[in-house]
């Protein structure tokens, strides 16, 4: 599984109909049905997309797992998803769009992220879904963002796009790859990037420089919100990344073992800011099928 993925800009063209297809991975080409550009909310004046893959046949309704792509919070595309292989394994996997920093900063994209849950559930009918039982994948920024999705559920601040609000946010499982947490320590832990500079992806995230806006920083911070009602986490860290170090893990996992939450830190020893193989496909496998699977 290609976690290093490769970033592009996507624009949205408008919904396409639905149709079977293969889904690729890895050069392999499984079955699955996929339902392309649906329109889960408006973010100001941008359309909101997610795709949604879907197991060829199902016999109840599936557990959902909501991919968020990375690309430091300013690049990336719901197009590169790379955990389409949980399609045939009984999932619905739904990678989506986000308001990306440019367009706005935090808490835009969280907000986004919420609002795609609220609607996934509120059209758990139309698909087959799950609506007990969503989880949520992300690598880098979107595992700083799936690790907000955990970490803020009930907070009403961050409820502020699209609709279905009779719907929670909640997510039943969070697997953190890579991602950012406490922006203002990632510099003295030995990044290779400057990331209390102007100009950075954190910086341009909150909406100036991180070490002049702290309590925007706080904000941003999963380790904020942590309570004792998180969900499971599984974080998985390469120990020797140089973009996000690795005691960005390691603060969040404290924090949530502090607070009594199922968590799991898996180092990747020698690893970088990506990586790739089977047992950590099937390290995610596990863990989901143990806290989103009833059946």
């Amino acid at each position: 599984m290609l976690l290093a993925m490769v970033i592009r800009r996507f624009q949205a063209t408008g919904p396409r109909t639905s149709k079977p297809e293969t889904i690729p991975r890895g050069g392999v080409c499984m079955s699955g049905r996929i339902e392309r550009d649906l329109l889960y909310a408006r973010g100001g004046a941008k359309a909101l997309l997610l795709d949604l893959y879907l197991p060829q046949t199902a016999d109840h309704p599936c557990p959902v797992v909501v991919w968020v792509h990375g690309g430091a919070f300013r690049e990336g595309s719901k197009e590169d998803c790379p955990a389409t292989w949980l399609a045939p394994r009984g999932y619905a996997v739904a990678s989506i769009n986000y308001r990306l920093s440019q367009e706005a900063i935090f808490p835009a994209q969280l907000a986004d992220c919420k609002a795609a849950v609220r609607w996934l559930r509120a059209h758990a009918g139309v698909y087959g879904l799950d609506a007990a039982h969503i989880g949520a994948w992300g690598s880098s920024a979107g595992g700083h963002l799936v690790a907000m999705l955990g970490a803020t559920a009930g907070q009403q601040e961050f409820e502020s796009t699209g609709g279905h609000l009779e719907h929670s946010s909640r997510v039943q499982a969070v697997c953190d790859f890579f991602g950012p947490t406490d922006f203002l320590q990632m510099d003295a832990a030995g990044s290779t990037m400057c990331h209390d500079a102007a100009d950075s992806p954190e910086s341009q995230l909150v909406g100036g420089p991180i070490q002049e806006n702290v309590d925007r920083v706080a904000r941003a911070n999963p380790i904020t919100y942590v309570t004792g009602e998180a969900p499971p986490f599984l974080i998985v860290h390469g120990t020797c990344d140089p973009l996000v170090p690795y005691n960005q893990s390691e603060l969040l996992y404290a924090a949530l073992r502090q607070a009594g939450v199922e968590v799991t830190l898996r180092p990747v020893e020698g690893a970088g800011h990506g990586f790739e193989g089977p047992e950590f496909d099937a390290l995610v496998a596990a863990f989901l099928d143990r806290h989103l699977k009833t059946v």
